[in-house]
């Protein structure tokens, strides 16, 4: 009989769980908060087979992946596990999730990795950037006294960035290069003023982080002669992303695209592996 392929992406501080269904179906993911891996993935597993009502005796087996991955045995509650490297995974979570045949896949965690995907099933790692979520928490927490996302986005809705960013325009009336519009970031936090409040500070923060992983995720675009970026990862979730990406669009003629499930790519990259 045939039965479901799960997978699981350990992350550092949260767990993610899919499936596929003996038909290829996806099976609506799901993920949890933990600081112990080994905790997270045996709660994330229960609550994926209770919500899906899946027994364990269906799960054919498990794959693996992510940096908490090392945690794991080569079996849980019996079920066979397989520990799969984690950029084959975002390439090929990025090409399921958008239904492109070639793309630059962007996986926006705690850090920034970047992998070069086609359809014949080659995943090339790029590098990379420290850069993502981790800035932001830090960075917030130092700057704001704030450490959750949540409370991060809300005092963003009230931003203004000309109070934070120095813009092209701000430092020149007269065109540099036909490339430089004149709203292209100069220098993020380069034109911080005395009366910026946490609102434009936070929105300061999150523009920085998504302009350097957007601009990274352009140089490899250029350099693999690609012009679709796919977007995954838990960061993606944040609603400034929309505005800031599409920015990036029209700037650079790009193509950013944010796919539905977009921070669950690694982990159902994993499954499908």
């Amino acid at each position: 009989m045939d039965k479901t392929i799960v997978g699981i992406d350990v992350g550092g501080s949260t767990t993610k769980i899919v499936g596929f269904d003996q038909n290829k179906k996806l099976i609506e993911p799901i993920f949890i908060r933990a600081t112990d891996q080994i905790t997270s993935v045996y709660g994330a597993l229960g609550k994926f087979t209770t919500e899906n009502n899946i027994k364990l005796s269906e799960i054919e087996k498990i794959m693996v992946t992510g940096v908490g991955s090392t945690f794991i045995s080569d079996e849980i509650y019996n079920i066979p596990c397989e520990h799969v490297s984690e950029f084959p995974c975002i390439g090929k979570g990025g090409i399921y999730l958008s239904k492109l045949e070639r793309a630059i896949v962007v996986s926006m965690g705690t850090g920034t990795a970047i992998v070069c995907a086609d359809g014949n099933g080659k995943f090339e790692y790029l590098g990379g950037t420290g850069v993502g979520g981790g800035t932001l928490i830090g960075l917030s927490e130092k700057m704001l006294g704030v450490r959750t996302v949540e409370n991060i986005i809300e005092l963003a809705k009230d931003g203004d960035l000309s109070h934070v960013d120095l813009r092209v325009n701000d430092i020149t009336k007269t065109e540099i290069h036909p490339d430089l519009a004149p709203n292209l970031t100069a220098a993020n936090f380069g034109k911080i003023s005395d009366v910026a409040s946490k609102g434009d500070l936070a929105l300061g923060i999150i523009n920085l982080i998504f302009e350097t992983i957007g601009m990274s995720a352009i140089f490899a675009a250029r350099g693999k002669n690609i012009n679709n970026i796919v977007l995954t990862g838990n960061v993606t979730t944040i609603p400034q992303a929309f505005d800031i990406f599409k920015s990036l669009n029209d700037l650079f003629e790009i193509n950013f695209i944010i796919p539905q499930n977009a921070q669950f790519g690694t982990v159902i990259g994993a499954a499908l592996q």
